[in-house]
């Protein structure tokens, strides 16, 4: 799986504080060698206590002042960074996630600010929980502003926790919508209050038409009653229009250990991959400008449909004999990119797999009036003209 081959990856780096003077009130001040992170205290009026944050910043932070980052905000504290962080940054080296900034909120009462109601079960803390509402609006109105004003954030956040911090994810997908773009539950103890959670989000899916977001759930080996409830609340997700919806089931991997089972398919499929998936492109090749419309949003920067990756695409259909759609393709790439060499090649090979002999001499030979000997594969252009001539001349 792929998950267990990006575990082996991961390395948990030491994360060394450093602080400004950014947030109500500032710890430490040092530095580490890769990110920079930052650790802050200060009062929050909805919850009425100290709150401690821990910002990390991507490393391109310092040197590309203009660029602007989605945000993850790790329920359960900083010890959740180093896990996240390794994954996504192999994600990155394979164009398949922009750079982030983490938050990740410590704990003071983790029961009460998790779950969105008190627990009357008695297989569960009886009177605990309750304050997810008030929770959500100190990320609503301190925490996701302070973050805004002081880093260069994107409009794109993700909330991810595990378990109590699971629950609380999908608590705020019901309870505001549109605050998150992503939400991500390791192992969410749904369980809480006789089912609770799972009643509510049936409640919210019925109301709910269609919704715009994303959902990664999974869960481990816990049987009875949790995965009783899991199935259903698992069952009424797989139900929701328009959701983004992935899940996972690891035998054998304990409560405590979704997480790390999880994290790799959780951000694995949540960002949109540079490199656009023939299973995204639609008879219309309009669907290539939608995707990556919906790509530059949430990697919060312009990113144009790539030469490369769209050639891929054509060349993926005329692998699958679909020639007429694999030309439709390298036109419309040759549109995006008319001095380009390759797309020119590109669109001479569709006509030629087609059978168009013509079309494809002449495409190529468009292709040689812009290349120059620097160009590396001069040879293979010169080589492709005199054979397409000779089949022509043979007609």
């Amino acid at each position: 799986m792929r998950l267990f081959a990006a575990i082996c990856f991961i390395s948990f780096s030491i994360f060394i504080f450093s602080s400004q003077n950014v947030l109500a009130q500032s710890d430490t001040k040092q530095q580490s060698a890769d990110y920079s992170v930052h650790t802050h205290t200060f009062k929050s009026a909805v919850l009425n206590e100290q709150r401690t944050v821990v910002v990390q910043l991507p490393k391109s932070y310092q040197s590309e002042p203009n660029k602007v980052y989605p945000v993850i905000y790790r329920l359960d504290g900083a010890g959740n960074i180093p896990l996240a962080s390794a994954v996504i940054e192999r994600l990155q080296n394979d164009n398949r996630a922009p750079e982030v900034i983490i938050v990740a909120i410590e704990n003071t009462n983790r029961l009460r600010d998790m779950y969105p109601t008190v627990n009357k079960e008695p297989q569960g803390p009886v009177g605990e929980g309750g304050g997810a509402a008030k929770f959500l609006a100190f990320f609503e109105r301190e925490l996701i502003p302070l973050v805004n004003k002081n880093y260069r954030t994107h409009n794109y956040k993700v909330i991810a926790g595990a378990s109590a911090g699971g629950v609380f994810a999908l608590y705020a997908l019901q309870a505001n919508p549109e605050l998150f773009q992503a939400h991500i539950a390791y192992s969410p103890a749904v369980w809480w209050n006789y089912g609770a959670m799972v009643k509510s989000t049936k409640s919210f899916i019925t109301k709910t038409k269609e919704l715009n977001s994303y959902v990664y759930m999974n869960i481990g080996e816990e049987a009875g009653i949790m995965r009783e409830r899991y199935d259903e609340l698992l069952q009424a997700m797989q139900s929701l229009r328009g959701l983004r919806f992935f899940n996972d089931a690891f035998d054998g991997i304990s409560h405590g250990l979704t997480t790390a089972a999880g994290v790799f398919n959780a951000y694995y499929n949540l960002f949109l991959p540079k490199q656009m998936p023939i299973t995204a492109l639609t008879d219309d090749v309009a669907s290539i400008d939608t995707y990556y419309q919906n790509l530059s949003q949430q990697w919060g920067e312009q990113i144009s449909p790539p030469d490369r990756a769209v050639r891929s695409l054509g060349y993926n259909l005329t692998g699958s004999k679909q020639f007429t759609r694999a030309i439709e393709v390298f036109k419309y790439n040759l549109k995006n990119h008319p001095n380009s060499v390759d797309a020119l090649s590109a669109l001479s090979y569709g006509y030629e797999m087609q059978g168009n002999t013509r079309q494809a001499l002449e495409q190529m030979e468009s292709a040689l009036a812009i290349a120059d000997d620097s160009y590396p594969y001069i040879n293979y252009l010169k080589e492709t003209k005199a054979r397409l001539q000779a089949e022509l001349s043979k007609s």
